[in-house]
């Protein structure tokens, strides 16, 4: 289905009945991220909606860079799960990975009567203190700012920067065919030019706490985060917080180890209501 949002349209589907698990995906997948996660969910009677976020897949890619501020992101959210049926007192199963855990984070945050449970994969809570293993890591970003530029280097020679930043990527080609879209490069590069510019160094902004249960899950072949940083999060955590780690499986967890994610998330979700 479609859903209207301030950025444009949402392609949303939905699948299954009974409770609702919200599956949000990162760069530069789609909602495709989540297809080994699906068929596992929908058979122990859940029902799962699958959106492509602003600027990914077949949703709309706003221009302006501002557009992709986590806020917008998780105004998304909430209008996906009215359209889905989900009404204002009801509430979610929240998973996310990469920047989707980013947008689960903070709509567990800011829509806390919505969020029943809240999984972030791979990417450790907004406020997690700092490690030097991650400004490392996290060198990629720097170079995401640079419009145009990073464009043409990631396209450049048949996509070979892109294909040399992302090793073992499963859906390498997936992601080289929805990237070339146009306008869809530069759109899913502006979440980060929105959300992780240089800026002046201050005191970190304060974030509302998380009180929903959260089940937080690094791998430890991920090369862009620092596992500390995820292991620290469930001191930022007021709710009921669980830490699962996966071994052998890259950046993309659903995509490496989905019998393991599946089995995480069906403990971790219980019993359908």
């Amino acid at each position: 289905m479609r859903v209207m949002s301030s950025g444009g349209e949402l392609h949303v589907e939905v699948h299954g009945d009974g409770d609702p698990v919200l599956l949000l995906h990162g760069w530069p997948d789609d909602a495709g991220l989540w297809r080994h996660q699906v068929p596992a969910l929908t058979a122990a009677g859940f029902r799962v909606i699958t959106p492509d976020l602003r600027g990914f897949g077949r949703s709309a890619r706003p221009a302006d860079t501002s557009a992709y501020q986590l806020a917008n992101s998780v105004a998304d959210v909430a209008a996906v799960l009215d359209a889905a049926g989900v009404p204002g007192t009801g509430t979610v199963h929240v998973v996310g990975h990469d920047w989707g855990a980013a947008v689960a984070w903070l709509t567990a945050m800011f829509l806390p009567d919505r969020v029943r449970t809240l999984t972030a994969v791979s990417v450790p809570h907004l406020a997690a203190p700092d490690t030097a293993r991650q400004r490392e890591m996290a060198w990629y970003q720097l170079f995401f700012q640079f419009e145009e530029v990073a464009e043409a280097t990631l396209r450049y020679e048949d996509w070979a920067a892109l294909r040399e930043l992302t090793p073992g990527y499963r859906d390498i080609d997936r992601a080289i065919e929805n990237l070339s879209r146009p306008g869809a490069l530069t759109a899913s590069m502006n979440w980060y030019r929105a959300n992780l510019a240089p800026r002046m160094p201050g005191p970190r902004r304060q974030l509302l706490p998380v009180k929903a249960p959260t089940l937080g899950i690094w791998s430890d072949g991920d090369r862009y985060l620092d596992g500390a940083r995820m292991r620290a999060s469930g001191d930022l955590v007021k709710g009921p917080w669980r830490y699962a780690e996966i071994t052998g499986a890259s950046h993309w967890i659903p995509l490496d180890a989905p019998e393991e994610l599946n089995a995480l998330l069906l403990d971790w979700l219980g019993s359908p209501r």
